[in-house]
């Protein structure tokens, strides 16, 4: 019995510890932080609206996070 519930048991554990390792890769280890940026309304982004934004910049990688948020209607609070 034991021969048989420990290699199951070993997978879900390996199992747990991937899926964890994925999400915190996935958002950077951070939640987004919409402090300091607002809408083109003047309006502060909603934590939702502002992550959004964030992993469409993320998965374009080709400037800074800084001016892909800027070229998608966020600008720096002042």
């Amino acid at each position: 019995m034991i021969a048989r519930t420990f290699p199951v048991l070993a997978l879900l554990a390996l199992t747990a510890c991937a899926t964890a390792e994925t999400t915190t890769a996935d958002t950077g280890g951070a939640d987004p932080n919409p402090a300091g940026w607002r809408l083109t309304s003047g309006k502060e982004p909603s934590k939702a609206e502002f992550a959004a934004l964030a992993a469409t910049c993320q998965d374009k990688a080709k400037d800074s996070i800084d001016t892909c948020l800027a070229d998608l209607g966020l600008k720096r609070a002042e």
